[in-house]
């Protein structure tokens, strides 16, 4: 790995071959004011025409090497749009996609962002280290494949197509990187869970907070993921579309067909690749050329879709197999958030239970105060500036403090009784 990760790293770019044409163009035009003043712009390039590092692994030598190639270039080489490589890009931020071209497999998983060809593998340079491990284990595949053969020197039909195995590699590689972290999160989030239902406090409920994020963007990664390939496996046209080494056999036998089809027809006299005379030319000839081709073209047609109909099926059961690793990630995760869900419901429940205590002990703290103010408005009257005859005798404060204890009593007896029956706490 270490050896692989020194010969894979990015060249170091020159900077004196950078600084020569810019400072003889600062010198050819001394008079000439910049229209953009305090900007730089000599070292901006147009984008599109930027190169950039690519691994490419090679399908009959499993060899790797570093290439640096410009956009336009890989547009031409692949056979791919402008919009497809923007998917690529790592400047940009875009969810899992698998695309299927006419002469390459797009792949967007995770780290893992690559052309897939019939003869290559164009892979993102990059010294992530499960970038390192997509080349190294599929080199290693390519080598253990290539010895897959029967008795009589023909290969296995157990054994896949190179894009196939690309494709399941990466496949691998991004449902391993995501099992991964779901398991790192399982064993995160389930200590500080049942410590937060033990003791909840402001440092466990942010550490949940933070947890619970990373939680739905984990889940909304995995969820794109099992999407895609879902969405694959349901569309027999995409799943065709990613035949590339059958779709270039079938290309190159009809390429070597239309050349002994005219070698044919040169030999017996009428030669197809040469212009012909309108005058000296039959026109059956020409009909009956004609009516070969089409009937030519038409059973190459069918005979591809029968083919691919029927090829089809080992394409369905490799998605279908990283369809159940994907899903039982999905499901451990849907797990974890059922149980932050769970948590947080017994949490809201504790303290709903805690608040309806404290609205219990105000509402006697308060029927106490009541009865408590009777007294003092009791004191108030006897406070106040006039003589009755109640003031002459001995016992009367007494009398009084006792009838108003027993009224306050009486009357705070009397709101228990209609808080219980009101069920407003239980008595």
């Amino acid at each position: 790995m270490a050896e692989l990760r020194e010969r894979l790293l990015p060249r170091k770019p020159s900077t004196s071959t950078s600084a020569a044409p810019v400072a003889a163009a600062r010198q050819s035009t001394p008079g000439r004011r910049p229209i953009f003043q305090g900007v730089d712009f000599s070292g901006l390039k147009k984008r599109g025409q930027s190169l950039r590092s690519w691994i490419r692994v090679d399908a009959a030598t499993a060899a790797s090497q570093v290439i640096e190639v410009d956009k336009f270039t890989m547009m031409r080489r692949c056979d791919l749009p402008a919009r497809d490589l923007r998917l690529l890009d790592p400047l940009f931020v875009y969810p899992s996609t698998i695309l299927g071209r006419e002469r390459a497999i797009v792949v967007n998983l995770e780290q893992i962002r690559c052309i897939i060809t019939a003869d290559e593998v164009l892979l993102l340079n990059s010294l992530d280290s499960y970038v390192l491990q997509y080349v190294v284990e599929l080199q290693r595949r390519l080598a253990t494949g290539s010895g897959d053969v029967l008795a009589g020197g023909e290969p296995s039909p157990d054994d896949l197509p190179f894009e196939f195995r690309a494709l399941e590699v990466a496949l691998e590689a991004a449902c391993t990187f995501l099992d991964a972290q779901a398991a790192e999160l399982e064993i995160e989030a389930y200590p500080l869970l049942d410590e937060l239902t033990s003791k909840i406090s402001t440092s466990n409920l942010e550490r949940v907070r933070r947890l619970k994020s990373r939680l739905l963007a984990l889940t909304r990664r995995v969820q794109k993921v099992r999407d895609e390939i879902e969405q694959l496996m349901d569309d027999d046209g995409d799943m065709a579309e990613m035949y590339l080494t059958e779709k270039k056999r079938r290309m190159e036998a009809s390429f070597y067909g239309d050349q002994s089809f005219h070698g044919f027809n040169s030999a017996g006299g009428v030669s197809v690749s040469a212009p012909v005379s309108p005058v000296s030319s039959p026109p059956e000839s020409r009909r009956l050329e004609k009516a070969l081709s089409l009937a030519r073209s038409r059973h190459d047609s069918m005979k591809s879709s029968s083919s691919t109909t029927e090829s089809i099926e080992e394409l369905e059961m490799l998605l279908e197999a990283y369809f159940v690793v994907i899903d039982s990630t999905l499901n451990k995760l849907t797990s974890l958030k059922e149980y932050i869900d769970d948590t947080e419901d017994f949490i809201n429940i504790q303290l709903d239970d805690v608040r309806n205590q404290l609205i219990q002990f105000e509402l006697l703290l308060t029927t106490a105060t009541f009865v408590v103010a009777i007294f003092g408005v009791v004191a108030g009257i006897f406070g106040m500036n006039f003589e009755i005859a109640l003031f002459d005798v001995p016992s009367a404060f007494q009398w009084v403090l006792v009838i108003t204890g027993v009224c306050g009593l009486v009357i705070f007896c009397l709101f228990l009784c209609y808080f219980k029956y009101r069920r407003l706490m239980p008595l």
